[in-house]
């Protein structure tokens, strides 16, 4: 039932409240996501933190995001760690995980289910 719901969950992309990162679109999402930027508009380089592979929201977020699996993903990630040209997102276990992360960090950026939001985060982009 849980994954259910996760599923079915309204995604965001989120920073720490003190970010100076305001809105994001969705080729910018996934460009950063995908490793083909390193530059968060108008807040530098973003530490980008994702969730792993088990857990449904992030195959939902790169399936709408960026037209990818989960694996394809991971394979783009692959090619650009082997080439030196890139290092992955930093992985974490789940949304609150990245919440925290984001939180204590104003260069983060993560995705989390939109009912996760509090005042500790902003929203850049809503997943539709």
């Amino acid at each position: 039932m849980l994954v259910a719901h996760t599923c079915n969950a309204q995604m965001v992309v989120v920073a720490g409240i003190n970010s100076p990162a305001k809105v994001l679109t969705r080729e910018q999402t996934a460009a950063l996501f995908l490793g083909k930027s390193s530059q968060l508009p108008g807040a530098g380089i973003p530490v980008l933190i994702d969730q792993v592979e088990t857990v449904e929201a992030r195959q939902m977020f790169y399936t709408k995001v960026t037209d990818k699996t989960a694996a394809q993903v991971k394979a783009v990630w692959s090619r650009l760690v082997f080439s030196g040209k890139g290092s992955p997102p930093k992985e974490v276990a789940n949304s609150a995980e990245v919440k925290k992360m984001v939180a204590a960090n104003p260069d983060a950026i993560g995705y989390i289910e939109k009912s996760a939001v509090d005042g500790t985060v902003k929203i850049l982009f809503t997943i539709d």
